[in-house]
């Protein structure tokens, strides 16, 4: 009886983590930050990192770090992100992160964690159109709440 009330338990809670989810077509801007968090948790600086070298995120693709100098590439694209918890709030930083066009018309900054509205979608990067169904975010929810955790420890030194 114990296991199966901890299993409920942990149903529940998994459940209500994954229901405080926000959809990217139900985010709410207001001039281009977004006040909450999308995932209704905190993030994590660490996965953050993470997400900001490799996958869907790719940041430093485009932007200049120092915070990350160990890796070896590092764009001239974008802006420089050292400081940039000193420029932005933290809900301007969610919004620039979750759609960067909201703030910035005509940013190159692709809409991490956006899902309609596209001009024309691709099919990941297999180079072909995308098939008809569901279109999913580059990021999670809980992705884009860890890349602003890290992103607002990277204040000036």
């Amino acid at each position: 009886m114990r296991h199966a009330l901890f299993g409920l338990a942990a149903c529940v809670a998994a459940s209500s983590a994954f229901a405080a989810d926000v959809q990217p077509t139900d985010v709410v801007f207001v001039d281009g930050a977004i006040e909450a968090s999308l995932s209704g948790a905190a993030g994590d600086p660490a996965s953050g990192a993470e997400i900001m070298n490799k996958g869907a995120g790719n940041c430093i693709a485009c932007h200049q770090v120092s915070a990350l100098s160990h890796l070896s590439f590092h764009g001239e694209i974008g802006p420089p992100l050292d400081g940039v918890a000193d420029r932005w709030s933290e809900a301007e930083i969610r919004g620039i992160v979750a759609n960067a066009k909201v703030m910035f018309e005509g940013s190159m900054m692709p809409s991490f964690y956006k899902t309609q509205g596209f001009v024309r979608l691709g099919d990941a990067y297999t180079g072909e159109a995308h098939a008809d169904g569901e279109v999913h975010p580059l990021l999670t929810a809980q992705q884009v709440e860890d890349v602003v955790a890290f992103l607002m420890t990277l204040n000036e030194q």
